[in-house]
């Protein structure tokens, strides 16, 4: 793929396929050493035809579809995980598996329902939209994930809190936030690898405001010039890089999870 970003069309289409982009297949002045171009880059702020705009435009709407929707599944899923670790309640094992079991349901079974819905809430087509959407869908996952964390942080530590006078939201704000950061960047990264790669509610239930990189790449298949496979290559590319980065930015909260509970004071 990363190859194929610096070739040009006729070089990765051609009978014989080359790994490294080929001189005699590029013209582009802009030609490197070996024949590598940029010209794919340079072309994905251009509309190409089977789409409604550009690359750069549903990169966008990936970024702030995925980065608000995976605050607000953390948010809230961390508040509830601590209302189910710390609390007893009636029905409390039934609740937690009623969240979980909206994992099971495949999502085709729910498009037409969401689809309503959404029509009647004025929701299709926008941002927000999809971002209670998979903000919905990534709630199950973060509440389980982040009551796993929380059952790991010692009780002792908000009891002590609670004695010198700390009411239970300043114990839950100092306490168990900063000892549960580590979870929760845990559930980050999977909720935003969940809401960065959806395709089906993205193609299915959006309009061209608001429709994300995956559905704007199967939008291309009605390209009548035919696909342009550098500029796709280009921008799968640079559509990867930003889970990279943010894994590699909360890289030391990662690592520390998976040790997380493991040794018992």
């Amino acid at each position: 793929m990363a190859l194929s970003s610096f070739k040009t069309r006729d070089d990765t289409i051609r009978l014989h396929p080359n790994f490294v982009p080929t001189l005699e297949a590029s013209d582009d002045p802009r030609a490197l050493t070996f024949g590598a171009t940029l010209e794919s880059y340079a072309e994905l702020g251009q509309v190409h035809a089977g789409a409604q705009a550009s690359f750069l435009e549903h990169l966008g709407n990936s970024l702030i579809i995925g980065l608000a929707s995976t605050l607000a599944a953390v948010a809230l899923g961390t508040a509830a995980a601590y209302g189910f670790s710390r609390f007893e309640f009636r029905a409390k094992k039934d609740w937690l598996f009623f969240i979980l079991s909206t994992r099971f349901m495949p999502p085709l079974a729910v498009v037409v329902p969401v689809l309503i819905m959404s029509r009647t809430l004025d929701l299709q087509g926008t941002h927000l939209g999809l971002i209670v959407l998979y903000t919905v869908f990534n709630l199950s996952l973060s509440v389980w994930l982040m009551k796993g964390f929380i059952d790991e942080i010692p009780r002792a530590f908000e009891e002590a809190a609670l004695v010198d006078g700390y009411s239970r939201l300043a114990a839950f704000r100092k306490i168990i936030l900063p000892e549960a950061r580590t979870g929760m960047a845990v559930t980050a990264v999977f909720c935003l690898i969940s809401a960065w790669n959806e395709y089906g509610f993205a193609m299915t239930l959006n309009a061209s405001g608001a429709t994300t990189v995956p559905a704007y790449f199967a939008g291309l298949q009605g390209n009548i010039a035919g696909m342009p496979w550098p500029q796709i290559a280009a921008g799968a590319l640079i559509f990867v890089a930003p889970i990279v980065l943010f894994t590699v930015l909360v890289r030391r909260h990662l690592l520390r999870g998976m040790t997380f509970g493991t040794i018992k004071q």
